[in-house]
């Protein structure tokens, strides 16, 4: 794909959270937790600090824990390839009620914007399809995100997974809370649960 065709990336998680009703976003380490930040902090919004390669695996718990629930992870290319063996897990529980969007620059963007795995040999779409998750797909048009965004609420038909193509752009770190105890007791509260 062109360099010049790429996604902006705040425009596609945007996009992904604007009818939201009642879904849980979980944010990767980094970027992607800025840019669900920057569409807009909710109190259904669990961002992850420090926790390199966790994202899908929070995810997945909390899709087990909630079935009832549409849950959406938002993580990058970097951490997905940290935490690949967890669609390997997902792909055997299959959850019905995940979704998992991964905003593919091609860069480590947290270690300098080294060039990741994806730009080359890495095909991730592959891999979720090879692991279980029959339902994956590359994204490359605001189209194609726009449908994934409406999937996403339908509890029945996932796991889901999509690769979208961005941009590498610096943009403005948008940094919602670090407090982590707060972040998870407003979730608690918000699902009608005492806080820890």
């Amino acid at each position: 794909m062109s360099k010049a065709n790429l996604l902006d990336r705040r425009q596609v998680v945007s996009t992904l959270l604007a009818n939201r009703k009642d879904v849980v976003a979980i944010g990767g380490l980094g970027a992607s937790t800025n840019d669900m930040c920057a569409a807009g902090d909710h109190v259904r919004n669990f961002y992850l600090w420090g926790g390199m390669g966790g994202a899908a695996m929070i995810g997945l718990g909390l899709a087990l824990a909630q079935p009832g629930l549409p849950v959406l992870v938002i993580t990058g290319d970097g951490e997905m390839l940290m935490g690949m063996g967890s669609l390997a897990t997902i792909g055997l529980q299959k959850p019905s009620n995940l979704s998992i969007v991964v905003l593919d620059n091609e860069a480590y963007g947290e270690t300098g914007g080294q060039t990741s795995h994806t730009s080359a040999a890495a095909d991730l779409v592959g891999v979720a399809r090879a692991c279980g998750i029959g339902d994956s797909r590359a994204v490359t048009t605001m189209a194609e995100v726009e449908a994934f965004a409406k999937a996403i609420h339908d509890v029945s038909a996932g796991p889901r997974f999509a690769n979208v193509k961005i941009d590498s752009a610096s943009l403005e770190r948008i940094l919602p809370s670090r407090d982590g105890t707060y972040i998870v007791n407003r979730i608690r509260g918000d699902l009608g649960f005492q806080p820890i």
